[in-house]
């Protein structure tokens, strides 16, 4: 029987619920929805940046990203709106199915690990604080590279960091810009539809779709006959 992949996890929104957020973006810009604008702006400009050849840490440009929607609405935001940000970003709660999802591919025979686009400390703060950390075998952060996915040089990171192959991966997250860098980067790619999230009709695909961590995990175990 062939290794089982090592299983690569997205944090935020794939495991963590980026719906506790909302509460923020309502006091301040009168609508939770903003707050998906937000996350979207965020992830946008993440990749725009590293593209253009400009590293900046995550955190970072999720305060500078929410500064600039403020100013285009005439909102000041001060200090400590963006502690609240960073506060509620590093504490957001795992969905309800993960720990008990992460908790049987691990006992299936799996080896699971993290790359978030976080900068490590954040990270651990968030996987901490949801009770979770202690799953994972080791955690990677797009920090250590300087390329945020889904730049390749992200996942080749994670690669060499472990001393394996592309195709001894497998990326699990709920965004689609994440599993088309992984899948255009030689990996295998699982895809949770959380909300706002689903598959997109060009480019590379996900080779499992799911509806949520248990829905993928069972469809995981299926495939590698564990």
């Amino acid at each position: 029987m062939a290794a089982l992949p090592l299983i690569v996890f997205d944090v935020n929104e794939t495991l963590l619920d980026l719906a506790t957020m909302e509460p923020i973006f309502e006091r301040i810009f009168g609508e939770k929805s903003a707050m998906r604008l937000w996350f979207a702006n965020f992830i946008m400009y993440s990749a725009a940046l590293t593209v253009a050849g400009c590293y900046v840490p995550f955190t970072d440009i999720g305060a500078a990203v929410m500064k600039m929607l403020a100013d285009t609405r005439g909102i000041r935001i001060g200090d400590t709106d963006k502690k609240e940000l960073t506060d509620k970003f590093s504490t957001m709660p795992p969905h309800p199915e993960v720990p008990a999802a992460l908790r049987r591919l691990r006992d299936a025979g799996f080896r699971l690990f993290t790359l978030t686009d976080n900068l490590l400390e954040v990270q651990t703060r968030q996987l901490e604080h949801g009770g979770i950390v202690d799953l994972f075998e080791r955690r990677f952060s797009a920090d250590g590279v300087k390329h945020h996915k889904p730049s390749r040089e992200a996942y080749a990171y994670v690669e060499k960091e472990l001393g394996a192959k592309p195709s001894e991966f497998c990326l699990i997250a709920c965004h689609t810009w994440d599993t088309l860098g992984a899948v255009a980067a030689g990996w295998e790619a699982a895809l949770i539809k959380r909300v706002g999230n689903d598959v997109l009709g060009v480019g590379p695909q996900p080779q499992i779709i799911g509806n949520d961590l248990n829905d993928v995990a069972r469809q995981l175990i299926a495939r590698h006959g564990t």
